[in-house]
């Protein structure tokens, strides 16, 4: 029986840069950025990594092929360096990689980074999804704002909510991360606006609407790992990995009428094994705070559900009652989310760990946005691909050994 990975290694620097329209800085720029914060935060240099893991979605937009970015803006040594991609899970699978070379003994310290130049590919969006002649000719239409406007649609005809009681229970989502985001110098977006505005938002794919999508951002984000006996001996305080899973949901939700068209088996099978690993019995008690891939709206909705810490079809109940908000039992995006963080595919999971593991210190900048339940444990997730056959990873951290 696999013992899993539960406290064999930690986290000891991590970086990363502001996200958005970034046109006067390069992927090497953002790539060095945001390794020089990890490194000092660290108290290491680049020629201490002994192999790292490299997470872009979108080769086209970086400055080469390959893992060969980062070892050429970072210098690096003569070591193992490799390029992972994922869909939107691709900065988690980078730290996945990392802390796996770093349980097994491979190497006693390993570089998870994620990068992405969306905003040079020209798109008001994402570049094209499908790639492959058959997702072409299956799905020739296929955009992200529409397959998530279907899920919406699906769960409120499932648990009987009108169509304007669903925006409502949306817009409050999207509110939460607008205020949180508001408070982050690092995100993307930074206006808050009114529950009304969110409501009356343009109509994107009904009923998303404006303030239900995330923004597509440029920017970079990293971890350095080493084995969790030797992580005090580089920091007071470092964050240990509890659990890293990892599903992927094959293509029956597609095929046939077995998926409800709502919540997410890619989601749901990680998080049952993610807790298993991470000895958590109680996800909705021993949970402190969370970063999940908030794509859309209705997407960190199911996860809620989905993950076990709302019951399933009721979230709406936490939703309002303000239990995922910054001061709420378990607050959810405390730095914005992908909704106003920003979502730069390659280094969005990265970010995520990032968000956990300044909270985990009690050093979130600026101090306003510390939050005050002293947190212990802190859940990742993300996913990537086409609703009823996603890619899903959720993660957990902790702060004691």
């Amino acid at each position: 029986m696999a013992s899993g990975i539960k406290n064999k290694v930690a986290i000891i620097g991590m970086g990363c840069t502001k996200f958005g329209e970034l046109w006067d800085k390069s992927a090497e720029d953002l790539i060095v950025e945001a390794f020089k914060e990890a490194s000092e935060d660290a108290g290491i240099d680049h020629r201490d990594i002994e192999a790292a893991w490299y997470a872009s979605c979108f080769e086209e937009v970086n400055v080469g092929r390959g893992a060969i970015p980062l070892g050429r803006a970072l210098k690096l040594p003569n070591i193992a360096v490799t390029r992972v991609e994922n869909f939107c899970t691709s900065g988690t699978e980078a730290i996945r990689g990392a802390c796996y070379a770093v349980a097994s003994g491979a190497c006693d310290m390993a570089l998870a980074l994620g990068c992405e130049k969306l905003k040079d590919t020209g798109f008001g969006g994402l570049p094209e999804l499908c790639t492959g002649e058959e997702n072409k000719f299956y799905y020739p239409n296929l955009t992200a704002p529409g397959m998530f406007a279907q899920v919406a649609s699906s769960y409120f005809a499932k648990y009987g909510l009108s169509r304007d009681e669903g925006k409502k229970i949306l817009a409050r989502i999207s509110w939460k991360s607008h205020q949180n985001g508001a408070l982050n110098p690092r995100a993307h977006l930074r206006r808050a606006p009114s529950l009304e505005a969110i409501v009356n938002a343009p109509v994107i794919a009904d009923p998303l609407g404006l303030f239900d999508c995330c923004g597509v951002s440029d920017g970079a984000a990293a971890a350095i790992i080493v084995p969790a006996s030797k992580a005090k001996d580089y920091r007071p305080d470092p964050v240990y990995i509890k659990s890293l899973q990892i599903s992927l949901t094959p293509a029956t939700g597609l095929g046939h009428q077995s998926w409800d068209g709502v919540h997410f088996e890619s989601t749901r099978v990680p998080g049952i094994k993610a807790y298993k690993e991470a000895e958590i019995t109680n996800p909705r008690e021993e949970i402190n705070l969370m970063e999940v891939h908030d794509c859309f709206s209705i997407s960190e909705l199911v996860t809620y559900e989905s993950l076990g810490i709302s019951p399933v079809g009721k979230a709406r109940a936490d939703i309002e009652d303000g239990f995922y908000d910054i001061d709420g039992k378990i607050p959810c995006q405390s730095d914005g989310g992908l909704k106003c963080f920003g979502h730069p595919i390659g280094a969005s999971g990265i970010r995520m760990a990032y968000e956990i593991y300044k909270q985990l210190q009690g050093k979130a900048e600026p101090g306003e946005r510390q939050l005050k339940n002293n947190p212990r444990l802190g859940l990742t997730q993300n996913h990537g691909g086409i609703c009823g056959s996603l890619v899903c990873s959720v993660g957990v951290f902790g702060n004691e050994l």
